[in-house]
């Protein structure tokens, strides 16, 4: 059995990562599970390094695309090629 507080810290990772998805909290253990067995992660520490690891890529995206949001959005305003024909036989 695993120590409970270990345990604990484990599963607060894993609801910190399922907040920055927005997944659930399940769907958070499965993704760290799945890559921590990709990494061949068996005990409860690997599979927290995994965790922590996932979670601080998840912040990173996240931070990213806060300041992506505006170039993003821009993207989406520009017209794409064949809209702009369409725009311009108007």
């Amino acid at each position: 059995a695993m120590p409970a507080i270990q345990e604990h810290d484990y599963l607060r990772l894993c609801a910190e990562l399922a907040t920055q998805l927005g997944i659930s909290q399940s769907s958070a253990r499965r993704k760290v599970e799945l890559a921590a067995s990709r990494t061949g992660a068996k005990d409860l520490t690997s599979r927290k390094q995994v965790a922590a690891s996932l979670l601080s890529e998840a912040q990173d995206e996240r931070k990213k695309a806060n300041c992506d949001q505006g170039q993003v959005l821009d993207h989406l305003l520009e017209a794409e090629p064949l809209d702009e024909k369409f725009m311009l036989e108007d």
